[in-house]
């Protein structure tokens, strides 16, 4: 177990200067896919934090993690929020985490919701809290994320959707792409639903106030 954490810590480190070229959720993702008998191949690449439009970077903050400045890693809020939530529906709604929590489990962790996955999570996040600075974090978060069918990160995302480069992107453009993240594969294949639409207009309308590094 110490040698897995020492493992874990070395690559938060490196990756704190140099770029990860995948991770456990796109390694995961296309495994999955071979599975099925597709050809599918990963899109992905690496946009510089500072030729991501700030419009991007805002709508995520404010869609995905609005405390994502304030806390240390964990929103105790938004799990206290997300879990009346799912106690109220009956199944699970609403997660709570943050972005750095996110990053933790799509560039290590596998999609199990077993208490030693969360454990675990939480160890990462903090090693991430700890070594890199929020600017950093979000930087990968932006570069990693899934974003459509075999889509990841903010440049392939825009390409993807709109054509054009990842620091072109507009309000309500950036609005959208971050309405999609919880299931983007969905949203990939339907693009104009009407709740995609209130979420964009939500996320809008939060923008201006999301703090961003």
């Amino acid at each position: 177990m110490l040698l897995y954490q020492s493992w874990i810590f070395g690559h938060v480190v490196y990756w704190n200067t140099h770029d990860p070229a995948t991770s456990a959720f796109m390694r995961n993702r296309l495994e999955e896919a071979r599975e099925n008998g597709s050809q599918a191949r990963l899109h992905l690449q690496w946009i510089p934090y500072e030729r991501i439009s700030s419009h991007l970077k805002r709508a995520v903050v404010a869609a995905e993690d609005d405390r994502f400045m304030m806390h240390e890693g964990f929103d105790y809020d938004a799990m206290r929020r997300a879990h009346e939530r799912n106690l109220k529906a009956g199944r699970l709604v609403a997660g709570g985490s943050t972005i750095s929590q996110q990053l933790a489990k799509n560039l290590f962790l596998s999609a199990s919701r077993t208490p030693w996955r969360k454990a675990q999570e939480a160890v990462i996040t903090l090693m991430l809290e700890g070594v890199m600075s929020k600017r950093r974090i979000l930087e990968i978060y932006l570069n990693v994320i899934e974003w459509g069918d075999g889509v990841f990160g903010a440049e392939a995302a825009m390409r993807h959707y709109y054509g054009i480069s990842a620091d072109s992107a507009g309000m309500e453009q950036a609005a959208r792409l971050a309405a999609m993240i919880p299931d983007p594969r969905y949203h990939d294949r339907h693009r104009d639903t009407a709740g995609l639409k209130r979420k964009m207009r939500a996320i809008l309308a939060r923008m201006a106030a999301a703090r961003i590094p």
